[in-house]
């Protein structure tokens, strides 16, 4: 289970270095488009969750402290959760990439709020909220050209 753990941030790793130091490389917004960027690490997840879905129920179904948290002190339960943040962060990064190239946030903004997306997803979304709001976007004329190629999610 330690060797999967490691291996499983190589499944995002190269979309988030794309987002973060290649923002508008043709590559970067053509890959991105995609939802199915988080499939590798969806994928893990199921890959390690079905064979354990029935043992997972009941504290899934009925969560309590104690229970969840024995359950992510274990190296299966850390790895399981892991996969589940790795596929969800990249999905939520991806989607503040999209909106803030649609909306004109430099990359200088992007980029950190990008990183801290990868690292802390909720409070990098909520940065991201709060960004997109700021004076000084690209011109209305670049956003609407780049709205034209980004599909709104």
């Amino acid at each position: 289970m330690e060797e999967v753990f490691k291996l499983s941030s190589l499944l995002v790793a190269p979309f988030w270095l794309m987002m973060m130091l290649l923002p508008r490389w043709r590559f970067t917004v053509s890959v991105m488009r995609s939802p199915l960027v988080a499939l590798g690490p969806a994928v893990l997840y199921a890959a390690l969750m079905i064979p354990r879905l029935l043992a997972l129920a009941p504290a899934l179904l009925r969560p309590e402290l104690p229970t969840i948290a024995a359950l992510l002190g274990t190296p299966e339960g850390a790895t399981l959760a892991w996969a589940h943040f790795l596929a969800f962060d990249l999905f939520v990064g991806r989607w503040v990439y999209l909106d803030g190239r649609e909306r004109g946030v430099s990359a200088w903004v992007a980029s950190p709020v990008l990183f801290l997306t990868l690292l802390a997803g909720p409070l990098g979304f909520l940065l991201h909220l709060a960004a997109r709001r700021l004076p000084g976007r690209a011109s209305s004329e670049r956003v609407a050209r780049d709205a034209a190629v980004t599909p709104k999610i």
